[in-house]
């Protein structure tokens, strides 16, 4: 039987990108194939997964790992009047198998590395909504740095905008993100995404001078529907 370790799975808004404000469920596995410096989110195994029954009531039910699809989609669709279901982690492509026997009422959003290129092949015609979030992470945490960059154009090839789904790339910038590292990114994709997406990282030691993301907005609004948006769930506390 296909299982998959999940963290949690509960009901909130998406915090980050264009679809801020959305109602979603959310799903999150554990695991995740890359080490970024400023990663906020545990992805090791856990005994169980917590499961919020009732939306915003932050009172979580101990459901024992693995679980199926079925029982992860009957969670899901308890939760009423959902715009997606934001399958997060860790890193979900490493159950794209998982996630293509997923059978929810609302449509899947996927928010990915978008290093894992095979996988995505997978989940391709399951998912609506795509939220690329690429990592321009040092080239010491990287085993191949030029290999990392091939397998991310090749994810948003696969996954790119149709008039069935949309998607788009959302980067971390923090004080030391350069403007190269994300033009040889954009340049590459911006032809596979609806926008991009520029998210001031939230830890405030690392945050980039507000005039820096100006001057990044500018620098590829040309080439993109670029935009700067915080991640607002933070700011008001929510999940």
């Amino acid at each position: 039987m296909m299982e998959a370790s999940l963290s949690e799975i509960f009901c909130s808004v998406q915090g980050e990108g264009p679809y801020v404000g959305y109602r979603q469920a959310f799903v999150r596995f554990t695991g995740c194939n890359l080490k970024c410096n400023y990663c906020d989110t545990p992805v090791g195994a856990t005994e169980y997964c917590k499961f919020e029954e009732v939306p915003g009531s932050n009172v979580f039910r101990d459901v024992k790992n693995p679980l199926s699809p079925s029982e992860v989609s009957e969670m899901v669709n308890s939760y009423s009047s959902l715009h997606s279901v934001s399958l997060t982690g860790g890193e979900p492509l490493l159950c794209a198998d998982f996630i293509s026997s997923m059978e929810t009422n609302a449509p899947l959003y996927l928010e990915s590395n978008m290093t894992l290129p095979h996988m995505a092949k997978k989940v391709k015609d399951k998912v609506s909504y795509v939220s690329g979030d690429v990592k321009l992470l040092p080239h010491s945490l990287l085993d191949d740095p030029e290999l990392h960059l091939d397998r991310t154009i090749e994810c948003f090839r696969t996954l790119r905008t149709t008039k069935d789904r949309d998607c788009f790339c959302k980067i971390v910038v923090t004080r030391d993100t350069s403007a190269d590292e994300i033009e040889g990114v954009v340049g590459a994709i911006s032809g596979y995404i609806s926008s991009l997406i520029l998210q001031p990282v939230t830890q405030k030691d690392m945050q980039p001078e507000p005039g820096y993301m100006l001057e990044l907005q500018e620098s590829f609004l040309n080439e993109v529907n670029t935009r700067i948006i915080p991640q607002t769930h933070k700011m008001w506390g929510c999940l």
